[in-house]
């Protein structure tokens, strides 16, 4: 792959080796990967979409939902027989889940895949996934949620970019379509990310969707994470993500704060969460709580865990289980303004 030491002039200065402060120019060289990375070819219009159920079972009436706006896009899209129906809570077996992602990416038909939903199970198929077959052909893979499991696994196993993005059943928002495009078709550099405006009172009113700054600075570094639920499940497994000089996005939904405290806690207590660049946390959904003498809010805990750290970090970006959601790619160099709550993307996701 056509990866190779590349400078930036960015309008910012040096705050230690760490974090960066506006003011000044300052030239930036993008740090060889450790291993090869692999961009993934950029979607043109007239692509197959594949469309796979790696977790929850999907209903019918939302992946016919999810295909038709992908067609207005358009886009094609396939799915097999795999996607229709349960096994339990899942869509099918775990052999046929995995066989369904192996598939999709051997398929020369096949141009990008997208993930119809999240719930549970990617964690079950990682042993079964064919990473040989999958790094020979590289593809867009784009989810959120629970497909945290599966995006991080194959960029670890393969060096294969993937994406933390709507999946097929949130994908009918403009806002969500807006940076799919930005960051799958037209693969800039110097892309900057600015969060959805909030214009719905429930929002406003919503102190999950707050917006703040819990350490203030800026970073550079390579942008890992997910689902706070599922980075906290690929501890100890061959999968655990090393967070050392990375940019760590984390969301989560319907955890209450006492939860939140505790897998973060972890992270912290691990060998590596300390030594990131910096922090960024989307909108955690359904994990605020009143006030009370008995309990803390969200917020009250995630200062008390993060700001410690001393490390640029902020809440309330615009990604997670929302129906704003820009596409974030695994292993690609960001800039991170913790201040300004704003993120640039430095070189193109897609070949």
């Amino acid at each position: 792959m056509k990866e190779k030491r590349r400078t930036f002039i960015k309008s910012v200065a040096a705050l230690g080796t760490a974090s960066l402060i506006p003011g000044t120019s300052l030239a930036y060289t993008l740090p060889l990967p450790k291993t090869p990375l692999i961009k993934p070819k950029r979607l043109k219009k007239g692509d197959t979409i594949g469309l796979v159920a790696p977790g929850y079972a999907i209903k019918p009436e939302v992946l016919e939902k999810a295909k038709e706006t992908l067609h207005q896009m358009g886009f094609k899209t396939y799915h097999t027989d795999r996607i229709v129906g349960n096994y339990g809570y899942f869509s099918n077996t775990d052999e046929e889940r995995a066989k369904d992602v192996n598939e999709m990416f051997a398929n020369p038909n096949i141009n990008a895949i997208l993930c119809a939903r999240g719930g549970y199970g990617c964690t079950r198929i990682l042993d079964r996934l064919d990473y040989e077959t999958i790094a020979e052909n590289p593809k867009i893979l784009i989810g959120f949620s629970d497909i945290t499991a599966l995006i991080q696994a194959l960029y670890k196993a393969t060096g294969l970019v993937c994406f933390h993005g709507p999946v097929g059943s949130t994908i009918d928002d403009a806002y969500s379509q807006k940076y799919f495009k930005k960051v799958l078709m037209k693969g800039k550099e110097n892309l900057k990310i600015k969060n959805a405006k909030l214009a719905d009172a429930a929002m406003l009113e919503n102190t999950e969707y707050d917006r703040y700054t819990i350490t203030s600075g800026a970073c550079m570094g390579e942008l890992v994470g997910g689902s706070l639920t599922l980075v906290n499940a690929l501890v100890g497994t061959p999968h655990e993500i090393d967070f050392t000089d990375k940019l760590v996005f984390l969301e989560d939904v319907e955890e209450a704060p006492y939860r939140i405290d505790r897998m973060l806690t972890q992270l912290i207590e691990g060998p590596t969460f300390k030594k990131a660049k910096g922090i960024l946390f989307g909108v955690c959904k359904g994990c605020d709580r009143e006030k009370k003498p008995s309990n803390f809010t969200l917020k009250e805990v995630i200062m008390d865990r993060i700001a410690p750290l001393g490390i640029p970090a902020a809440y309330g970006l615009s990604f997670g289980h929302v129906p704003n959601n820009f596409t974030l790619p695994v292993g690609i160099q960001a800039i991170f303004n913790a201040d300004k709550l704003t993120l640039e993307l430095l070189e193109p996701a897609v070949s």
